[in-house]
């Protein structure tokens, strides 16, 4: 069973940097893709950015393109996302999801596992 724990969330001022880890466990992550979702409250929860494990091929949202950059350490089997000039709209529960695929969904229901989530909220 693929489990994922996010940690990393906090809160910060505008103009600051998170960094966000995903630690996956198992599965051998070679063929999966992994993403970073959020959800702020009332509204659905957005696609951020994704990953494909094998190749490290990355996909953003235009609202986190320029700003945040995804990652993975093969030998932790962590995910990350660096998130720099952070905003108040930045301001959500950050999501680390896996599917086992070639190819990268940029869509929730394209994910199979989820984390719990953690808190990010900016202070404006």
């Amino acid at each position: 069973q693929v489990q994922l724990v996010e940690s990393g969330g906090g809160l910060v001022q505008a103009g600051g940097s998170l960094r966000l880890s995903c630690a996956a466990s198992g599965r051998t992550f070679s063929r999966y893709a992994m993403g970073w979702f959020r959800q702020a409250p009332g509204k659905e929860r957005e696609f951020v950015a994704a990953i494909r494990w094998i190749g490290g091929s990355t996909y953003y949202a235009d609202s986190a393109k320029g700003r945040f950059t995804i990652s993975r350490d093969n030998a932790k089997n962590t995910l990350y996302l660096q998130m720099n000039s952070l905003k108040p709209e930045d301001t959500a529960v950050y999501y680390c999801a896996a599917k086992q695929s070639l190819v990268v969904p940029t869509t929730s229901a394209g994910y199979d596992y989820w984390g719990q989530g953690t808190q990010v909220t900016v202070s404006s």
